[in-house]
C-alpha cells in the first residue's frame, strides 16, 4: 500500500501542474487561506473528509450486521455474458497494465486533483461542488452497499469472467482488498467519482482539466468491464448517481456561495481574471 500512495501522491502533484501551469503546492496555501476565511468551506471539507472515513469503516459495519443478501444473480440473469464477451472483444497483453494503473491510482488522483486545480484557479465555486458531490456519491452508495449486495462479475462463477486485475497485481485481494468490498459493485464507484469529476470539469471552464478528467472517465469506465470487475447495471447506477451528484452539487455550492463573494467570483470568471480575496 506504500507504493500505492506514493505513486497516488505523485500524480495528483503531476495533474495539478498539468491542469493550472502553476506550482501545485499553492493549492495547499489556497486551501489553508479558504479556510480561514470561510467557515462554511472548512464545516464542508470535514463533511467530506468524515463520509470517506465512513466507507472506509463500510466492511466492518456489514460484517457486524450479518447481512445475507446477494443479488448477483438478479444482474447476471439480466445482462448474462456481456462482460465475458467485452473481455473476449478487448483483451491485449499490453492494454492491461494500463488499465490497471488508471483503475488502480487515477480514480483517487483525479478526485483529490480536482480541489487542488480549483484552488489554484481560485474557482470557489467548483471547489465547493466537487466537496458536495463526494459527499453526495458516498451518502448515496454507502446504503447500496450495505442492504443491496453484489458480487463483483469475475466472481460469480457462472458469468465467465476472468479477473485480469491479478495479471498485473497478483497481491491485489491481500492489499487492496480492504478498501474494496467484493460486494460493493451497486453502484460503481469508479464510474460515479470518474464521471463526475469529468462533468463538473466541463462546468470549470478549465480546458486542460476538462481533457485529463475526461479520458480518464472514459479510460475508467471501459476499465470496470475489461478487468471483469463491474456489472453493466454497475456502470448505469454509476452513471446515474454522478449525473445527479454532479447536478445537486453545483446547486448546492451557488447556494452556499449566494454571496457578494461568489458575485466578485463571477464577474472575475466572466472577464477571465483571477479572483482574489482581498476584492
Amino acid at each position: 500500500m506504500n507504493t500505492v500512495v506514493i505513486f497516488t501522491v505523485v500524480c495528483v502533484i503531476l495533474l495539478i501542474w498539468l491542469a493550472t501551469l502553476r506550482n501545485p503546492f499553492l493549492a495547499l496555501v489556497q486551501m489553508g487561506r479558504e479556510m480561514l476565511h470561510s467557515y462554511k468551506f472548512l464545516v464542508l471539507f470535514v463533511c467530506m473528509f468524515g463520509v470517506l472515513v465512513l466507507n472506509k469503516y463500510e466492511l466492518q459495519f456489514e460484517t457486524k450486521m450479518n447481512l445475507s443478501a446477494d443479488y448477483t444473480r438478479i444482474f447476471f440473469g439480466l445482462e448474462g455474458h456481456f462482460v465475458r464477451y467485452f473481455q473476449d472483444v478487448f483483451y491485449a497483453s499490453w492494454l492491461t497494465p494500463i488499465i490497471v494503473f488508471f483503475y488502480i491510482f487515477m480514480l483517487q488522483s483525479v478526485l483529490a486533483a480536482a480541489i487542488g486545480v480549483y484552488l489554484n484557479d481560485k474557482n470557489r465555486l467548483m471547489v465547493y461542488a466537487t466537496c458536495y458531490a463526494v459527499i453526495i456519491i458516498y451518502a448515496i452508495a454507502i446504503p447500496f452497499f450495505l442492504f443491496f449486495p453484489v458480487n463483483e462479475a469475475w466472481s460469480y462463477a457462472p458469468a465467465g469472467v476472468r479477473f485480469l486485475m491479478l495479471d498485473v497485481f497478483p497481491n491485489f485481494e491481500q492489499e487492496y482488498r480492504a478498501l474494496s468490498g467484493l460486494n460493493n459493485c451497486f453502484p460503481s464507484l469508479h464510474t460515479a467519482i470518474s464521471m463526475t469529476m469529468a462533468l463538473l470539469a466541463w462546468r470549470s471552464g478549465n480546458r486542460r482539466w476538462i481533457a485529463i478528467t475526461t479520458v480518464t472517465a472514459a479510460v475508467i469506465i471501459f476499465g470496470i468491464f475489461y478487468l471483469g470487475i463491474h456489472w453493466l447495471m454497475d456502470m448505469l447506477g454509476g452513471t446515474v448517481l454522478a449525473v445527479a451528484a454532479s447536478s445537486l452539487a453545483m446547486k448546492l455550492a451557488k447556494v452556499t456561495l449566494q454571496s457578494k463573494d461568489f458575485q466578485v467570483q463571477r464577474k472575475a470568471l466572466k472577464s477571465r481574471r483571477p479572483y482574489s480575496y482581498e476584492e
